[in-house]
């Protein structure tokens, strides 16, 4: 898998409905969808979730190859899970080897979960590549605001997030630059056992390191030069402003839930 293929974090402008809504909306509509994924108890209602997160992907108008590159670094998980989940649960035997066996209950589980982990990132992704990482920082601010009147941290806690984020690519892309380097320097990455590839890592993970402790270094004097004090007497450029599409949104992603509610009371 190349650094390339690594999307997190990014975003990719656009004009489409979704790009267009509140970033609290989308948040609420995320969490929410995190939660009636693991409420899905059968092929109806991972159905209904499935559809409902494809229709949302073509409405915004990113690219589906765009999601099949992020999920490239959660292969071997998926692949991990359906096997543990294929070959180590109880039920209906199809077929054993020694001490392994595949149920009739295995296939079904491991097929739930590989759709549950591809739900959760798909969603995720959506998340981000529609939404700036300032728009999705400042929604979260927002909405754990209430949280201030027990002394919880919650601009200190969004600002974190969205260094985090901005600084994903970045550090991807010197990451790239680095095994480039030491690629043209003669490393090889590629050959050798399991211990002999993680110690060719180190002349990649020192340089990085450094560079990035480097950043945050320049950033934190940047911060006080601008005379950053965090939350204390700080105003918005964009006010956030909930619209009519945030509020129908957010009556969709209720009824979303209510359905995959009334499926699972009846065994769907």
């Amino acid at each position: 898998m190349a650094l390339k293929d690594i999307t997190l974090g990014q975003y990719f402008p656009g004009d489409s409905l979704i790009h267009r809504l509140d970033p609290r909306s989308k948040l609420i509509f995320t969490i929410l969808y995190i939660v009636i994924i693991f409420l899905c108890k059968n092929v109806v209602s991972y159905g209904l979730v499935i559809v409902t997160l494809l229709v949302l992907i073509k409405i915004s108008g990113v690219k589906p190859g765009v999601f099949v590159k992020g999920m490239k670094p959660v292969v071997f998980i998926v692949v991990f899970t359906a096997i543990l989940n294929l070959f180590y649960t109880d039920g209906t035997v199809l077929w054993s080897l020694g001490f392994l066996k595949i149920t009739e209950e295995g296939i079904w589980k491991a097929i739930f979960m590989v759709l549950r982990i591809l739900l959760l990132i798909t969603c995720t992704l959506l998340l981000t590549y529609t939404t700036s990482p300032i728009l999705l920082t400042s929604g979260l601010e927002r909405l754990l605001r209430p949280l201030k009147k027990v002394n919880f941290p919650v601009h200190e806690l969004a600002m974190m997030m969205n260094i985090a984020l901005r600084f994903i690519p970045t550090l991807i892309q010197e990451t790239d630059k680095i095994i480039s380097a030491q690629k043209a320097r003669g490393a090889d990455f590629d050959s050798g056992n399991l211990m002999q590839k993680a110690r060719a890592l180190v002349p990649i993970l020192i340089p990085l390191f450094i560079s990035s402790f480097r950043r945050a270094e320049e950033l934190a004097t940047a911060m006080e030069c601008r005379c950053y004090h965090g939350d204390e007497g700080r105003t918005s450029l964009r006010q956030l402003v909930m619209k009519g599409r945030d509020w129908g949104f957010l009556v969709f992603t209720v009824l979303l839930v209510a359905a995959v509610c009334v499926l699972r009371h009846f065994g769907l």
